[in-house]
């Protein structure tokens, strides 16, 4: 098994009630990345992770975390985790949360270590408000706090930025990014806000019905993205008609006409100017991780990454 791996997953399979919610998965989280997990509700994300953490029990396959069985006790103790919330008393300050948790980890010196952590998230000056009257922000950043305490390698989150405001998700973003530059961390975390996680995310795995389809860097991902021209002209609808005659795909969509796999502007202006249509705004774009995920996942025959 490969040390560089965090995370090294093989035919990984779990079945409730005799239906597969994991299907000979296989999955590869470099050391040091931060892996965004994406798939549709119910595709295996979840189970995938609660499998990883040992809450619950594989049917088949092996999962490896640098290099050893996922149940040795050494690798068990460099692993972090926030699946679902924190799991925190509501009349307790954050502190004192922080502490039954250090206790029960059994860590030593816990009031530096959990300075150290509430200085990670950003919260050095709310250690003693009611974990009540913490925002949603707040207690998602409070259980991060808590999966980091005794220096985890490795930091599983399910949805950890869902519901998080325009400030909130900036904050997560910059926490994550933080974690893994100045603390060693690996990330796996997944999210359905993708254009949140394409912001930070190194590598990606995409999931569909149990089974991985596809994993991929950011930087192999950005190399494949489709560049696309958007265009508007003002009769539309003959424009549209006329550059389907030229170029493979044309769609109209948000107001404006959208040309792909052209990367030359001039082109597509001067070829409608011959046709007797000026246009009127013209931009180059290319497409994201939402779009991205999106055509693959019209693919109904995928692309399995064995």
């Amino acid at each position: 098994m490969d040390k560089n791996y965090a995370i090294e997953i093989n035919g990984l399979t779990k079945s409730f009630k005799g239906m597969y919610a994991l299907n000979g998965l296989n999955m590869h989280v470099p050391v040091g990345a931060i892996y965004g997990f994406i798939g549709e509700n119910g595709s295996g994300k979840s189970t995938t992770e609660k499998l990883i953490c040992g809450l619950l029990v594989p049917d088949n396959g092996e999962i490896k975390l640098f290099g050893k069985d996922y149940s040795d006790p050494g690798v068990r103790v460099r692993v972090g985790a926030l699946i679902e919330n924190a799991g925190c008393f509501p009349g307790s300050s954050v502190w004192t949360n922080l502490m039954m948790q250090a206790i029960n980890l059994g860590i030593e010196n816990p009031n530096e270590e959990i300075e150290r952590v509430l200085k990670i998230v950003r919260m050095e000056e709310s250690k003693q408000i009611k974990f009540k009257s913490c925002s949603l922000g707040m207690k998602q950043r409070i259980g991060i706090a808590m999966a980091l305490l005794g220096d985890p390698a490795l930091l599983i989150l399910d949805e950890p930025i869902n519901g998080l405001d325009t400030d909130g998700m900036r904050i997560m973003r910059e926490i994550l990014v933080d974690i893994t530059k100045n603390y060693g961390c690996t990330v796996l975390i997944s999210s359905h806000i993708l254009g949140e996680l394409e912001k930070i995310a190194t590598h990606y795995g995409i999931i569909r019905q149990g089974k991985m389809i596809m994993e991929i860097s950011s930087e192999e991902m950005d190399s494949r993205c489709r560049v696309f021209i958007s265009l508007k002209t003002k009769d539309m609808d003959q424009a549209l008609d006329i550059l389907k005659k030229k170029f493979n795909k044309v769609k109209e969509e948000n107001g404006y006409l959208k040309v792909y796999d052209v990367d030359e502007v001039e082109l597509i202006v001067g070829y409608l100017m011959r046709h007797g249509h000026v246009v009127s705004e013209i931009v180059k774009n290319k497409i994201g991780l939402e779009e991205y995920y999106i055509e693959i996942m019209s693919n109904k025959g995928g692309e399995i990454n064995e």
